[in-house]
């Protein structure tokens, strides 16, 4: 089972990938809590070069609500990642993590109802680039 679901992007930049991955995002109620970027990180940690590659935190307001509502440790699995990254052909992939996969471990009922709606949103936002 695969714990993310992706798209690849081809003749478009890094910078207009992450803008439009960014706007999927908000289309479907999500806001980015956090941008990491991986490829200055290394450098500067380590002085490692690294292709572009981007962690955005994704949240959905209500949604995390209903989940720590239902769950009140979900806390240490938000917000949702989704990651932007330049492949070796110079394409760019977007991939977000599975929701539904990423909660399987967690036995609640109330909470794998809204890892699918997540999970939908999700999926919309990815197709849609």
């Amino acid at each position: 089972m695969e714990y993310y679901f992706n798209k690849i992007l081809k003749n478009l930049t890094f910078d207009k990938v992450v803008d439009k991955t960014t706007q999927a995002l908000k289309e479907e109620g999500f806001g980015i809590l956090t941008e990491i970027d991986i490829k200055t990180t290394l450098k500067n940690k380590l002085d490692v070069d690294f292709p572009n590659y981007k962690i955005l935190g994704a949240c959905n307001p209500a949604f995390a609500h209903k989940a720590l509502l239902a769950e009140n440790k979900i806390g240490t699995m938000l917000p949702c990642n989704v990651i932007v990254r330049e492949t070796k052909d110079g394409s760019i992939e977007v991939a977000a993590v599975d929701p539904i996969t990423s909660m399987m471990g967690v036995k609640n009922e109330d909470l794998g109802t809204i890892a699918e709606e997540v999970q939908t949103k999700l999926k919309k936002a990815v197709d849609s680039l």
